[in-house]
């Protein structure tokens, strides 16, 4: 049987959000002075002195989690997390091809609206001997969405979930909203951003695994290049049950990014409130990635970051790492915070790869 979302929660009491029904504005002067103070902005790399502990590490992640919702929308507005619908998960297509099971599946988000899926799983997986999962996110990729991770298509390179699921295990690669298959009005959407509705049904994918006799639910992780690269570290700063992630080309600190111009961040599918509400200006956000990647200790987390990126600058996720170090440092847990440099432009080259696959296998072999 897999783990239900509530017994996570349970487990991952300290590393998860509390709930509440107050907004940014209505933190405590004192509260929004401190905050305010921990944002890892242009002159404020180092790592706050008061969070020396792992409870006030935990306490300011929680704080930490308002601010993204500040700007990408309220996680509980449309989530379903007190009463799931039953997910009713159904096969569409299925097919055995070099020893791995494809199924496109089918299965419900909220309301009427139900998600299409590869789930590929190597044909020996059973209730018996379950295996670790890893949910695939795909890039920016126009109609190919899903497809890419899992081989049917596109660039040799970002077959992840395929080669994921020949090294055993099992993995779950869903659209983003307007890619593949997924037909999408992000005006229409009930969601402050694209980013928050793709972190609501990332989650409900959590679910889907878990949910499966031949997945292993207490370990899993999440992989994901470009869009899929920042939509993994956004997608498990929410949710404690992912246990490991790979971030290949994800991010780097908002000032690093495009000489500080945030416009790329504005869109519909990601945040438009970075436009509306902050200026598109480094300096106005009230989160930033060297926070995001340290909220995630003492849980795997590594980044792959080539050299030669021109969309997401190393310079900034050095920095962001250098940051996060002294989070994990808190839980001893040094040698789940990783990088890998190639020397490389805007690619998850094989060598990369491979040293992916290697730390989520080390990552989640580990006890819960």
């Amino acid at each position: 049987m897999g783990i239900t979302r509530k017994c996570w929660a349970e487990i991952c009491l300290s590393f998860t959000v509390v709930w509440t029904t107050f907004t940014w504005n209505a933190f405590s002067q004192e509260d929004q002075n401190d905050l305010g103070q921990s944002l890892p902005g242009p002159d404020r790399l180092e790592f706050p002195e008061h969070l020396q502990a792992p409870q006030a590490w935990s306490q300011h992640v929680a704080h930490l989690h308002e601010r993204m919702q500040a700007v990408m929308g309220r996680i509980d507005e449309n989530a379903q997390d007190s009463s799931p619908a039953p997910l009713e998960m159904i096969v569409m297509h299925e097919q055995v091809m070099n020893g791995i099971r494809y199924q496109k599946v089918q299965y419900h988000l909220r309301n009427d609206q139900r998600m299409r899926a590869w789930l590929l799983t190597p044909v020996h997986a059973s209730a018996s001997h379950p295996i670790p999962a890893v949910l695939c996110l795909h890039q920016t990729n126009g109609r190919l969405g899903k497809d890419e991770p899992t081989g049917l298509g596109g660039n040799p390179d970002l077959q992840y979930a395929l080669e994921l699921s020949q090294r055993g295990f099992a993995t779950l690669s869903p659209d983003y909203p307007s890619f593949g298959e997924y037909e999408h009005n992000f005006r229409e959407a009930p969601f402050v951003s694209g980013t928050m509705q793709a972190i609501t049904e990332n989650r409900r994918a959590i679910d889907l695994l878990q949910s499966l006799p031949e997945v292993d639910g207490s370990k899993i992780g999440c992989i994901g290049h470009s869009l899929g690269g920042h939509n993994a570290i956004f997608t498990a700063t929410f949710e404690p049950r992912i246990r490991a992630v790979v971030s290949s080309c994800g991010f780097t600190r908002f000032h690093r990014y495009m000489k500080g111009n945030l416009a790329g961040w504005t869109s519909d599918r990601y945040m438009p409130r970075i436009q509306s509400e902050y200026d598109s200006d480094p300096n106005q956000m009230p989160f930033d990635f060297p926070e995001l990647i340290a909220s995630l200790a003492p849980r795997g987390f590594l980044a792959v970051a080539p050299i030669e990126d021109d969309n997401f600058d190393v310079r900034g996720v050095r920095e962001s790492l250098t940051y996060a170090k002294k989070a994990y440092s808190l839980f001893n847990a040094s040698e789940s915070l990783q990088a890998d440099y190639p020397d490389a432009r805007h690619t998850f080259p094989r060598e990369s790869r491979n040293r992916a696959y290697d730390f989520l296998e080390k990552q989640l072999a580990k006890s819960p």
